[in-house]
């Protein structure tokens, strides 16, 4: 944790804000979250994670802001997991496996090999269900009604691609990349280029720029720091008992979720025992 506390920021002046992303949310849906929590009048983030990852998510407030450009250009490092013989339209858990392919060929040595083509520059094609804007519209807005649309690709900069466990189908890794590098679409050309086909189930991010996961704070920790409502305020409306998966579309997600909470609640009724309960509700 820094060694600055919550309570030394001046967030109307300007600061720059380290948060771990939960699961399931969206970037905004944090941005609100601490709005919100600590009534900040000007707050933005700098660079967005996809809900289905989680990690590092710098928000900047008041004239901060204006450092926003600066801190997305900065190299960003991730870790996570790709899994190899699957594939789906979003290149992660977003979406259900569409395709199935044999991987157990596939030795050790060859698939840590296939890294050496995805580092320094390289063409990439952002995923479909991604922020990109084609006529105006966000691609996964096309995508989730089920419209086509043509993305095209972009030269970004990996400079590390290593993986840090192999264990097929999954293989761990971390990746040191430019700014717009999607990971869902290294891991989706990661399996062409081992025959099989693979998507992406864990993402972390843990730095941008000199910026580190393990110096930021949780939801949590803001939540514990918002003020006290003046007597005579309006109160605060009584949270909505929703999902976060529902409310970022992840349907496929919630599914498999809801699948794992069933086989642990199985097994804990057959071992007499009480299961525990499922992740996260919607923010505020």
């Amino acid at each position: 944790m820094s060694m600055k506390t919550l309570a030394d920021f001046d967030f109307e002046t300007g600061e720059v804000l380290l948060l771990d992303k939960p699961l399931t949310w969206t970037s905004f849906d944090v941005v609100r979250k601490v709005k919100n929590a600590l009534r900040i009048k000007k707050i933005g983030h700098a660079g967005t994670l996809d809900p289905l990852a989680t990690g590092l998510l710098i928000l900047c407030t008041g004239k901060k802001t204006k450092e926003i450009d600066l801190i997305q250009a900065q190299e960003k490092e991730y870790t996570g997991t790709f899994r190899l013989g699957e594939t789906t339209p979003s290149f992660d858990l977003e979406t259900a496996v569409d395709l199935v392919r044999p991987y157990a060929h596939l030795t050790d040595e060859e698939v840590a090999a296939a890294t050496t083509q995805f580092t320094g520059l390289i063409q990439q094609t952002p995923p479909i269900f991604s922020a990109v804007k084609i006529d105006g519209k966000r691609a996964y807005e096309l995508a989730r009604n089920g419209q086509e649309a043509e993305i095209k690709p972009k030269t970004v900069d990996i400079k590390v691609f290593e993986l840090t466990r192999i264990a097929l189908p999954e293989v761990d890794f971390r990746v040191v990349c430019s700014k717009g590098t999607y990971i869902r679409s290294l891991a989706r050309d990661f399996g062409v280029a081992l025959g099989c086909g693979a998507h992406l189930t864990r993402l972390v991010r843990t730095r941008i720029g000199e910026y580190r996961v393990e110096d930021a704070f949780s939801l949590e920790d803001i939540e514990a720091l918002r003020p006290p409502r003046a007597e005579g305020d309006r109160p605060a409306r009584p949270e909505r008992q929703r999902t976060a998966p529902n409310r970022a579309g992840l349907q496929y997600f919630a599914a498999l979720q809801a699948d794992a909470l069933a086989a642990k609640e199985h097994e804990a009724h057959e071992a007499g025992e009480t299961p525990a309960a499922a992740p996260g509700n919607a923010p505020e």
